[in-house]
Protein backbone atom coordinates (compact mmCIF):
# COMPACT_ATOMS: atom_id res chain seq x y z
CA UNK A 1 0.00 0.00 0.00
CA UNK A 2 3.40 2.09 0.09
CA UNK A 3 2.36 2.88 -3.44
CA UNK A 4 -0.80 4.44 -3.29
CA UNK A 5 -1.04 7.56 -1.57
CA UNK A 6 -4.55 8.22 -1.39
CA UNK A 7 -5.23 4.93 -0.21
CA UNK A 8 -2.79 5.10 2.49
CA UNK A 9 -4.34 8.60 3.61
CA UNK A 10 -8.05 7.29 3.33
CA UNK A 11 -6.58 4.17 5.56
CA UNK A 12 -5.15 6.62 7.91
CA UNK A 13 -7.98 8.54 8.06
CA UNK A 14 -10.27 5.92 8.51
CA UNK A 15 -7.40 4.40 11.57
CA UNK A 16 -7.78 8.49 13.26
CA UNK A 17 -11.50 7.80 13.02
CA UNK A 18 -11.91 4.66 14.16
CA UNK A 19 -9.04 4.99 17.10
CA UNK A 20 -9.07 8.17 17.85
CA UNK A 21 -6.89 7.76 20.99
CA UNK A 22 -4.58 5.33 23.03
CA UNK A 23 -7.99 4.55 25.19
CA UNK A 24 -9.03 2.76 21.73
CA UNK A 25 -5.54 1.66 20.20
CA UNK A 26 -2.12 1.76 21.50
CA UNK A 27 -0.07 2.00 18.50
CA UNK A 28 -0.66 4.68 16.23
CA UNK A 29 -0.98 4.88 12.36
CA UNK A 30 2.50 4.50 11.51
CA UNK A 31 3.56 1.51 14.22
CA UNK A 32 0.45 -0.22 13.49
CA UNK A 33 1.46 -0.08 9.71
CA UNK A 34 5.07 -1.32 10.43
CA UNK A 35 3.50 -4.58 12.67
CA UNK A 36 0.40 -4.76 10.54
CA UNK A 37 -1.70 -5.09 13.81
CA UNK A 38 -4.99 -5.77 13.50
CA UNK A 39 -6.22 -1.78 13.68
CA UNK A 40 -4.06 -1.49 10.46
CA UNK A 41 -5.56 -3.94 9.00
CA UNK A 42 -9.29 -3.12 9.75
CA UNK A 43 -8.55 0.36 8.80
CA UNK A 44 -6.61 -1.04 5.10
CA UNK A 45 -10.26 -3.05 4.33
CA UNK A 46 -12.31 -0.11 5.52
CA UNK A 47 -10.34 1.72 3.02
CA UNK A 48 -10.32 -0.74 0.07
CA UNK A 49 -14.67 -0.80 0.65
CA UNK A 50 -14.82 2.91 0.59
CA UNK A 51 -12.77 3.27 -2.71
CA UNK A 52 -15.05 0.17 -4.58
CA UNK A 53 -17.75 2.03 -3.23
CA UNK A 54 -16.66 5.34 -4.59
CA UNK A 55 -15.64 4.26 -8.51
CA UNK A 56 -18.96 2.15 -8.58
CA UNK A 57 -21.78 3.51 -11.14
CA UNK A 58 -24.92 4.22 -9.40
CA UNK A 59 -26.59 0.95 -11.55
CA UNK A 60 -23.97 -0.57 -9.17
CA UNK A 61 -24.72 0.54 -6.11
CA UNK A 62 -28.13 -0.37 -6.73
CA UNK A 63 -27.11 -4.16 -6.78
CA UNK A 64 -25.54 -4.24 -3.34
Amino acid sequence: MQHDVRLRAAARAISDACYPSEEWSQTGFEEADRFRIVHYRQAVEAALHARSMLVASPAQLELI
